[in-house]
């Protein structure tokens, strides 16, 4: 959804318009893979990261346009709320010293912007959803105002007919409704991008399903949501509910939600974005003037905007990606289920295992989900999501007959599978070493960032007696100069 969208009113035939052109541009996609018209031979990665801002309470400060100004620069952009920022990291080639590289690009990058921010009066901060938010930020007021935001939100809006309700039983309870999308500006988390020749899309789409779980578990940092306690990974429930334009009936109907995790493992590209068009109705049915057929007859290479709008507003937990780069098109996975944070070596340490048991799972002639059904990787997802580094998962069939605690998964399965596949990859041997040292720490130590947060609340309310309010802010701002400090969160001290 990064798209610049101009505010606008759409009538029916804007709607029938835009799904004609998109069913074009999905023809024409089509056309494109089967001449094998694609990039190729390039193992490329990429990392968006989303931002809070808070203030020196530790709550949340609307100020983004004005940090961004101060900024200045086209790797920072808004986000839905007023409190949130994006910095996007260019494409690397996945290989050698890549990740030292991206350590330093993203701590100089991080550095300047908190320190514009502090210009502004307010600071950077890395976390799955921030801790000190109120139902009281949820107000259209807080939108960032542009219009994509505004437009979007007005449609998904119109489609539910009804307010957006939001439910999570975790270690508390949350039972509250909105008129607005604004509650999903509560998330903020990392995006790993893979580029893939067509041949190999399917087999890494399936692999990044597998191990969504996986990643969750040991990535979880957002165990608080409007002051309560609920999940490990509270994202995960949250972004499905604040942007679910069904309602009861629907859903009942077997409507397929917006943010989706799917309901198959896939044999081509094609596969999702054919369910894209299946599925889901445009939110923004805003058509281009490109001639996609007449562009790719005389040779040349369609941007196929409307079916990258439209891509951009389904919501999956692993997206398909088609664009163009450098004037060749492309396919890329764009891995979506991990929070923001805790800090910098954390987020590496979180792509460096992504990346090594992708690159695993996809050469094995005997892949994970062979043996694993999809609705048991979906499963997984969300018990990890609500038990983190507790969870147990399900995982290869017969090979694991009763659910597998996750750490013993990890140390057992996945940490050797990760190393064997950073290193047909390329990966420098000492960051290998220390990123994935860091998966093992965690695992070993059962710690990540949400055990350090719902550690620090317990230390402060029950230890120090502090009100819930007080406690939340005073974490957060602990958290704040523990993530400036840089070392990985399950060495932080609990006390």
């Amino acid at each position: 959804m990064g798209e610049r969208v101009v505010a606008t009113e759409f009538t029916s035939a804007d709607r029938t318009r835009f799904r004609e052109r998109l069913r074009g541009g999905f023809e024409v996609l089509r056309r494109m893979l089967e001449e094998d018209r694609f990039e190729r031979g390039r193992a490329l990665m990429g990392v968006e990261l989303e931002l809070n801002l808070v203030g020196p309470s530790g709550r949340p400060v609307m100020v983004n346009q004005d940090v961004l100004s101060r900024i200045a620069s086209q790797d920072f952009q808004t986000e839905l709320g007023q409190f949130n920022l994006e910095v996007n990291i260019a494409p690397h080639k996945l290989v050698g010293t890549v990740f030292s590289e991206l350590a330093e690009e993203l701590r100089t990058s991080l550095a300047y912007a908190d320190r514009q921010a502090r210009s502004a009066g307010a600071r950077i901060l890395m976390i799955g959803i921030l801790p000190t938010l109120d139902e009281e930020h949820m107000v259209v007021e807080n939108f960032t105002a542009e219009d994509r935001y505004v437009l979007l939100n007005d449609e998904i809006a119109q489609v539910r007919g009804e307010d957006f309700v939001v439910e999570i039983d975790g270690v508390e309870q949350l039972r509250t409704s909105f008129g607005s999308i604004m509650p999903e500006a509560c998330n903020t988390s990392v995006q790993f991008h893979l580029q893939v020749s067509p041949e190999k899309f399917a087999a890494a789409w399936n692999a990044a399903q597998a191990v969504s779980g996986v990643q969750v578990a040991l990535g979880a940092n957002s165990p608080f949501l409007f002051g309560r306690r609920l999940w490990a990974e509270t994202r995960i429930p949250l972004f499905e509910q604040a942007t679910d334009f069904r309602v009861q009936e629907l859903a009942a109907q077997g409507v397929r939600p917006r943010v989706w995790f799917g309901e198959r493992w896939i044999s081509s590209p094609i596969d999702l974005f054919e369910e894209n068009l299946r599925y889901f109705t445009a939110l923004l049915p805003v058509s281009s003037d490109e001639d996609a057929e007449k562009v790719l007859a005389e040779g040349g290479v369609p941007h196929l905007p409307e079916l990258k709008l439209h891509n951009g507003t389904v919501y999956r937990w692993n997206r398909p990606v088609y664009d163009v780069a450098r004037g060749k098109p492309h396919l890329r996975v764009e891995n979506r289920v991990l929070p923001a944070g805790p800090t910098v070596v954390d987020v590496l340490a979180n792509a460096a295992f992504f990346y090594g048991c992708m690159q695993s799972m996809m050469d094995d002639p005997d892949p994970v989900w062979g043996h694993l059904a999809f609705s048991d990787a979906a499963r997984n997802l969300h018990t990890a999501a609500r038990f983190g580094l507790g969870a147990d998962l399900v995982w290869r069939g017969d090979r694991y007959r009763d659910p597998v605690p996750v750490r013993e998964l990890v140390l057992n399965d996945l940490l050797p599978a990760a190393r064997r596949g950073l290193d047909v990859l390329g990966i420098d041997c000492r960051d290998r070493d220390e990123l994935l040292g860091i998966i093992e720490g965690r695992c070993r130590t059962g710690r990540n960032g949400s055990t350090w947060l719902s550690g620090a609340f317990e230390r402060l309310v029950f230890g120090e007696g502090l009100e819930r309010a007080e406690a939340l802010e005073r974490l957060t701002i602990e958290y704040a100069d523990l993530m400036l400090g840089g070392t990985p969160a399950h060495t932080w001290p609990q006390g």
